[in-house]
């Protein structure tokens, strides 16, 4: 007998109701208990209340229920209705340092040979060149790799689709002696590619301007393609799986031996990994676009790209393009329009539905892409819905003061004027389905600000969370909305701030 599947909207209690007495269907236990989550946060019986806050001379990050001080020395998980120090790791010397860190986890059908490997874990880089791969939970290092004594490596970064992350170096910049003498530096910078789950390097690459042409500017891996940008505005892109085929010159394993090291063991100290992709030609171009700031993206379905052409003509536009054929959709320029200090942002949905955010001061536009792949029709860009704060549109453009003297204001006021109700961040939470919209009003001479919690398929508000804290405009802001968690980091001149929120009962 197949088994019963209630239509409609199903409450809290019957879900944990039905759970108990063994009612469940496979596949489905992780969605429900969102769905129960979900509904719990949207309780008027429940509130979002300041659990925590911590101040730091050093930068505060938060990443998957972590957050960390002290340069990644101290964690400290969310997952306590306060913040809990999981670890303290012993003072690092100044070449010991962390440069940048990565935290990373295995796909749940992943096998893997070390039972450590199905664990978090975080990828550190030291300013030194040692890669180190951390227990995410202790702090306990278990794994570490030697990059190089040659060169200095700074950045890391994912390619999460091809669950590969890259180690990028400083750029070598040529020196006015050089230059006067007539040395030309061609070496741009390298590159370290690895593979996660388990740690494994898949090579090293040198990005040279004999191959990939004068102005290089940086260079990043997503999508399995190598992104080139130019100091001409324009960014090039090569596919990676290409240039592994065509000039891997030899396979390296971490502790093995490697003949271009001589025989000498990869990843140890001094020899570290040599570059074993060594690329003799430019690969084949996939695709050019010349855009202001080297800024492009591609998502969506079929397969767009959104871009800003380098004219001034085009400034504050955004052109949303078929990769396909490069040819610009139906109500393809998104413009704003608006007049204000920070610029408007448009950006891919991180959903994966194809949809694209674009966000100014008072208006938040969701838009769909409209088209089929190979039907020679060309696509087109419609409004999926809308979301807007609440402000006199029309604003008075006269003031009388107390003596009852009229004063015409000379300039137009600013769309993100601090005293007008403004937008200024979007985060999805993808296991609730919900958008977490962060607005600004200044009318009372204090900046503060609130969270509109809206339905992420149809745009509905459906519930707002004060913040306690201030919110100073002219100091940077990142926030993160997390099942039953929020955080809040504010920048204060040299001073670093986190508030952490957690999902309570209501106050009486």
């Amino acid at each position: 007998m197949a088994p019963y599947r209630r239509k409609g909207a199903v409450n809290a209690a019957e879900l944990l109701s039905r759970r108990s007495r063994g009612i469940r269907e496979a596949g489905t236990l992780s969605r429900h208990n969102m769905r129960v989550l979900r509904g719990i946060i949207l309780q008027d019986s429940r509130e979002f209340i300041k659990a925590w806050s911590k101040t730091s001379k050093s930068t505060i990050k938060y990443q998957d229920g972590k957050i960390y001080l002290q340069n990644f020395q101290k964690c400290y998980s969310c997952v306590y209705s306060e913040p809990q120090l999981l670890y303290k790791l012993p003072k690092r010397s100044k070449l010991e340092k962390f440069e940048d860190a990565l935290l990373c986890q295995s796909s749940l059908e992943s096998t893997l040979a070390s039972p450590s490997d199905h664990k978090p874990s975080l990828l550190a880089l030291t300013a030194d060149n040692w890669l180190c791969r951390l227990s995410a939970e202790t702090g306990e290092e278990l794994q570490r790799v030697y990059l190089s004594s040659k060169h200095k490596f700074r950045y890391l970064g994912w390619d999460v689709t091809q669950e590969i992350f890259y180690v990028k170096s400083v750029q070598n910049k040529e020196s006015s002696l050089a230059r006067q003498a007539g040395i030309t530096q061609n070496t741009v910078m390298h590159m370290a590619i690895f593979h996660v789950f388990p740690l494994q390097i898949l090579g090293m690459l040198e990005i040279n301007k004999k191959i990939f042409g004068n102005g290089v500017t940086d260079v990043d891996l997503s999508l399995g393609v190598l992104v080139v940008s130019y100091s001409n505005k324009s960014v090039k892109l090569y596919s990676f799986e290409h240039i592994v085929q065509k000039y891997l010159t030899e396979k390296l394993m971490l502790g093995k031996q490697s003949s271009l090291l001589g025989g000498k063991t990869v990843g140890v100290t001094p020899f570290g990994i040599p570059v074993n992709i060594q690329i003799t030609d430019c690969p084949p171009v996939l695709f050019e676009v010349s855009c202001a700031h080297n800024s492009f993206q591609i998502g969506g379905y079929p397969w767009h790209y959104i871009y800003t052409p380098p004219h001034k003509s085009h400034e504050g536009t955004h052109h949303i393009c078929s990769l396909k054929e490069s040819t610009l959709a139906i109500n393809g320029i998104q413009n704003m329009d608006c007049c204000s200090l920070v610029s408007d942002a448009i950006f891919f949905h991180p959903d994966d539905s194809g949809r694209i955010f674009h966000v100014g001061p008072a208006t938040i536009n969701v838009l769909k892409i409209k088209g089929e792949l190979n039907s020679g029709l060309p696509s087109k860009v419609v409004k999926d819905f809308s979301m807007a704060t609440l402000r006199n549109n029309n604003p008075s453009q006269v003031t009388v003061t107390s003596s009852g003297r009229t004063v015409k204001k000379r300039f137009h006021q600013l769309d993100d004027d601090p005293d007008l109700e403004t937008f200024h961040m979007v985060e999805y939470e993808d296991e609730l389905d919900l958008l977490a919209v962060v607005v600004t009003n200044g009318e009372e001479g204090e900046g503060r600000a609130h969270i509109r919690l809206h339905d992420n398929q149809s745009g509905q508000l459906l519930r707002t969370v004060d913040l306690e804290e201030p919110w100073d405009e002219t100091y940077r802001h990142e926030l993160f909305f997390d099942k039953d968690t929020i955080v809040h980091i504010e920048q204060k001149n040299t001073n670093f701030c986190c508030h952490v929120y957690k999902l309570k009962a209501a106050r009486k």
